[in-house]
């Protein structure tokens, strides 16, 4: 497989996980989403959780849109994005929240390591080269 066709598979893949979470913040997984939301963040619970969903909506339809010019664009913003909310990863952990099936302390603390991979998967789904 060429090397541009399987950075625009992994770009789609990516997106569509994206547009499913998203849509998932808003029905289904609302209270699963809840519980990753740290203590300190200043705005109501369920209001952070719309909002994180609409915002990955907006990023997985762009990323799958995006045309060339702007896939890295695009990418470096899904990367910073992943970086913002991975204090959500840590706090399920450090106040043991169960959700998602991460019901243990050990399943919480594995969850913290899939985060640098979508950071990863952003930025090299989306770079020029």
């Amino acid at each position: 497989m060429k090397k541009s066709t399987a950075k625009h598979i992994g770009r789609i893949l990516l997106g569509s996980n994206l547009v499913f979470a998203g849509i998932s913040h808003l029905t289904f997984a609302r209270k699963d989403f809840r519980a990753q939301v740290p203590d300190w963040v200043p705005l109501p619970v369920d209001d952070t959780v719309i909002y994180s969903g609409l915002a990955e909506i907006a990023l997985g339809t762009s990323l799958i849109l995006a045309n060339e010019q702007q896939q890295q664009t695009v990418g470096r913003v899904a990367a910073a994005f992943f970086a913002a909310v991975f204090p959500g990863n840590i706090s399920q952990y450090v106040n043991r929240r169960s959700a998602f099936g991460l019901d243990t302390d050990r399943k919480r603390f594995v969850r913290l390591f899939f985060q640098p991979v979508l950071i990863a998967w952003a930025l090299k789904s989306t770079d020029n080269q």
